[in-house]
Order: structure tokens, then sequence, then C-alpha cells
């Protein structure tokens, strides 16, 4: 790459934060929803509708008609929907999740990222919020930062769980052990896509979170076939468990801690005892990566301090170190994803041998 291009590159990352504000903003504003609504409108008429000066909406409407989402009549002054017209509302809503969750968690945390880095610790979250921890610690006390996180979460989730448990064998009437399952979601799952006669699914995490999961195995007719340990993955976990899923958890530490959770794990297995691991993982070409753009700055300015993806060969070195036997492992296909898709998501599977 020449100096020149170079250069070129930088003007991309200088413009990134305002590029995608500016995009976000005319969809909260509501100005691409009365486009879809009346194609043709001016910037006065745009204006009116969402509450906002002509020349401020005119400034907006620039970007996306250099890009071509949206197009601009010289003639008549009128504005219409051009390349985002031809995008189906379900991928549109994708995108406006992720961005939306880019927004709360993101966008205003990266300004300490080099602070964040240093200390180890998310300064945004103590300089915006006065909170010292994580985000998923802030997240119980903000509503503003939980409630975005929590909608693409859930889709999210719809989406990759049943890949996940069409991949990983669970025999029937299997004791399984969610690490770090949350408020029970994943226990959830386990019996929908892996059911069976005798299965029993316990969640394992924080005792604050008990309540809430003893509810949603209420409110999901689990109750029976369901329990909840409290505990902290890194004192002790927990035995007589034939199967252990730990999904989206590992990327959150550095790998002395992943480690330690993995150790742990064997430690509480059975001979012949399964590990199954859905984790975000960034491509082995690293230049192929989609991930790679955004997840470490995430992570180490806005969600832990440490931690993030890493790659599928990674994630089996560690298992084998901690003293498992890797039997499978997979990456979704990048192909398959939808072009806008960021995370790109592994599963390993290992069992505890003699």
């Amino acid at each position: 790459m020449t100096a020149q291009a170079t250069l070129a590159r930088f003007r991309e990352y200088m413009v990134g934060p305002a590029r995608f504000m500016n995009l976000l903003s005319c969809f909260e504003l509501g100005i691409i929803d009365e486009l879809r609504k009346r194609p043709g409108m001016t910037a006065a008429e745009l204006g009116d509708a969402v509450g906002a000066k002509p020349d401020a909406v005119g400034q907006l409407l620039y970007l996306p008609v250099k890009e071509g989402f949206v197009a601009y009549d010289e003639r008549s002054g009128g504005y219409a929907l051009d390349a985002i017209a031809e995008v189906a509302e379900a991928d549109l809503r994708r995108v406006l999740d992720f961005m939306g969750k880019i927004k709360a968690t993101t966008l205003r945390q990266l300004y300490y990222l080099t602070d964040s880095v240093r200390t180890g610790t998310v300064v945004g979250l103590k300089e915006l919020y006065g909170f010292e921890g994580d985000l998923y610690g802030a997240m119980a006390l903000h509503a503003d930062l939980r409630e975005p996180w929590s909608k693409l979460m859930d889709s999210v989730t719809d989406r990759i769980d049943p890949w996940f448990f069409d991949t990983i064998e669970i025999p029937a009437g299997s004791k399984v052990l969610d690490l770090a399952g949350h408020t029970g979601l994943g226990a959830i799952h386990t019996h929908k896509f892996k059911g069976s006669p005798g299965l029993h699914v316990t969640t394992f995490d924080l005792p604050d979170k008990r309540e809430d999961c003893l509810r949603t195995f209420r409110e999901h007719g689990v109750d029976d076939k369901s329990s909840f340990i409290g505990g902290d993955v890194f004192e002790a976990v927990p035995k007589g468990f034939d199967v252990v899923l730990i999904k989206h958890f590992l990327n959150m530490f550095d790998g002395d801690d992943v480690l330690r959770i993995l150790k742990g794990v064997h430690d509480s297995l059975e001979v012949g005892g399964r590990v199954h691991i859905l984790v975000p993982i960034y491509a082995e070409n690293i230049k192929e990566s989609r991930s790679v753009d955004y997840y470490p700055s995430f992570f180490l300015g806005c969600a832990t301090g440490q931690g993030g993806p890493q790659k599928l060969s990674t994630f089996r070195e560690w298992l084998e170190e901690a003293g498992f036997t890797v039997t499978r492992e997979l990456s979704q296909d990048p192909a398959q994803l939808p072009p806008d898709a960021l995370p790109l998501q592994g599963i390993l599977s290992a069992t505890k041998n003699a």
C-alpha cells in the first residue's frame, strides 16, 4: 500500500463516528419513515414532519444521497428512498437494532478506550455513569444500556441457538449444567431443542440471578426439570453433571482466566463428560475477519476491560491445555451470513477422557 493509499484509509477512520450517527439520526428523526410513506418530500416538508429545521434536514441528507441510500431530485428539491427501499423490513430492523446497541453501549464509552486499556477497567462506565465494574453489571442499573442490548441479544439468541443445538449432542436423560446461564433462557432452549425423558438442566450463575431464573422456569413450564445453583465460576464449578454448556461467556476474559474456567469445568466432570462451547470468533485469516473491526475495542473499552473473541484454533488449544479432547469444531460460514453481520460464531465440543 502506498503512502497516499494509507492516508486515504486513515480518512475512513477519521469520519467513522460522524457517518454512523448521521445515518442513524435519519432513522431516529423519522426522516426515512416519512420518505417511505410519501416519496418526493422536500427538506421543508420533512422538517415540518419530523420537527427539525429544513436546513438541518438537508445537511443530514447529503451523506445518504452520496451513498445512494436516498435519491435527490434537483428540479423539484424532493427526496425519495433509493437503495434503502430495496432492503427488506426484517433485514433493516436487524441492522438498526445493532446500531442502537452500538450507540448505547459503545459510542460514548470508546472515548475512554485508551484509559480502559491502560487500567484494564471500563473507564467510560465510571466517567459517564459513576459505575465501577463491567457493562453486564451496569445494565442491571441503567435501562438506557440494558434495553438496546437486550433487544439485540434476544434476536441473536433466537438465530444462533437452533444452529448450536442442532450441532451438539446431549444424550437422552442427561444432567446438564448451563454455565453462566444468566436468567435461564439457555435452559429453556436446551429443553426446547434437546428435550428427552429425564433431561434436567441446571443454570449456574451469580446468586442474585436466582429469583429471575426461577421465574423464567415457571413461566415456561420447565420448573420441574430445571434448577438454579448460585456461585462463582472462579471459585468452584458444581459437580455431578454429564454435559456442561458454555455460551457467550469465555470471550469476556483474557486467556489466563479462560484457562481457569476450563480447568474448573474439567475438574467438575466425570470421565466421559462433555463440554460444548459457543463463542464469537475471528476468522483464522485475520484479514478476512469482520468481527475484528468492532469487538476488540468493544470488549476492552465498553464491556469488561479485557477479553474479546479469539480464533477457533486458540480456543481449541486452551481446551487441550485444560485436559480436554476436542471432538468437534465448527464455525459459521461467512458466505451464509447476512452481508451486514459482524459476529462470527464458533462451536467447540470436547470430552474429558481418562
